[in-house]
Formats: structure tokens, sequence, C-alpha cells
């Protein structure tokens, strides 16, 4: 990687010392992970800044009884603000991380983490951005599970997985997957995607959802529908 497409991911970093950017620009301090990595995890201390060049990580959080909740992905010009609130407040990791594809990164030392947030405004503004960026999805996210039901918040995840795929109507994911992201699990969110089978909504094939009409999930995801209690949060 050379300085100017570091730069174009993370501007924020031009007013830093050049020691820091030729740090972070040596091939030994690029990181390739595969997909199903885990990164980081709960209690675990943290370490440093991560600086994401490829691919994506997901960021979960497991209650005791093993249920789990995708809180937000960290993609390329992104940063972690879990990592970022463990390096201010020397606390350990409250989330898991782990990679959704193949991931390049860099790693920004606690040291240098510290010194950038206390001497470079450009990269303290970054951080703080990151926090109310992060915070608002987060509201949005408790909004959605306290106040709509499971049925509805999945109409409106097929929509937008649609909406990233590069066939825009078929989706490649699990069942599983899925219920992870909404913070449920499985047998709920394939009894509703059977539903919207049912309805014609969606067609169902093994680890691919196809979009069949997103007018009506359209409408689903805005008015609910009629799955009876289980489609109720969970």
């Amino acid at each position: 990687m050379t300085r100017s497409e570091l730069l174009h991911l993370y501007p924020a970093l031009a007013s830093a010392p050049v020691a820091v950017i030729e740090a972070l620009l040596r091939p030994e301090a690029r990181v390739m992970l595969p997909a199903g990595t885990r990164i980081f995890a709960e209690t675990e201390p943290c370490r440093g800044f991560p600086l994401v060049i490829e691919g994506s990580i997901k960021v979960v959080k497991t209650a005791p009884n093993g249920r789990e909740m995708m809180l937000y992905r960290v993609e390329p010009g992104d940063s972690c603000i879990i990592s970022s609130s463990c390096l201010l407040g020397h606390t350990a990791y409250t989330a898991r991380g782990e990679t959704e594809s193949d991931v390049a990164l860099l790693v920004l030392p606690a040291p240098s983490f510290e010194s950038l947030m206390s001497d470079c405004s450009d990269f303290r503004d970054f951080v703080f951005h990151l926090f109310a960026q992060r915070i608002a999805e987060l509201m949005e996210l408790i909004e959605e599970v306290a106040f709509h039901r499971l049925d509805q918040r999945l109409a409106k995840l097929l929509l937008v997985r649609g909406e990233g795929s590069s066939t825009r109507d078929e989706i490649h994911t699990t069942h599983q997957a899925l219920a992870d992201e909404l913070g449920s699990v499985r047998e709920i969110v394939s009894r509703l995607l059977k539903g919207f089978a049912t309805q014609g909504l969606i067609a169902l094939e093994r680890e691919r959802i196809s979009l069949r009409d997103r007018q009506g999930l359209q409408a689903l995801a805005e008015h609910g529908g009629h799955f009876g209690p289980h489609a109720s949060p969970a």
C-alpha cells in the first residue's frame, strides 16, 4: 500500500507524524485474515486501533443465553468504536469482532493512537465522528428491536441486503446469518421466511433468497404482517 492509497481511505491521517505513516506502510504492518476469523472477543484487552483496507468485519454482542446480535460492520475507511472506547478508557472489549470476508487491515498501536488523539485534531475529529455515527446507528437498532415486529425488521433487512447484492434481487445468506443480524433465533426467522414465501414475496433456495415482490416487502416493512405472536421481537 502507498501513502496516497492510505490517505485516500483515511484522510484524517494526512496530518499524522511521518513516523506513524511510515510504520503503517511497512509490509509487516499489513494483516491478512480469512473470512470467519475472530479478531477480538469480549473481556480481551485492546492492543491497537484497526484500519480496514479491504473486506468487512462484523461486531457482535452475545447474550448469556447464547443469542447474538450484530451491532455494526467495519468496512474500508471506517474503524471500530468499541476499539476506540477500549483504548480511551483502558478497558477490555465488550463485544466480538469477526471477519465477514477476507480482510486486509493495518493496526495503529495503542501508543500511536493516544498520541494522535492528543496532538492531531483531524484524527481526533475522525474518531469522534465515528462515535456519533455509530451511536446514531445503535439508537436506530434499539428502536427497531423495541418497537418494531420481527416480521417488519426481517422484511426491511431483506430489502437492504437485496439492494447491496450484485443481482439486486438475489441474496446469498443463511437463515442463521439473518437471525444473528436480527438478534433472533433461526427457527423463528425460518418460520417467517416460509410465510413470506407462501405469500409470494420471496422464493427460498439453499443459502439463497430471491426477492419476488419488493413492493409487498416494503409494505410489510412499514406496516407489519399477520403472522401471529411469534412475529414480535425475539
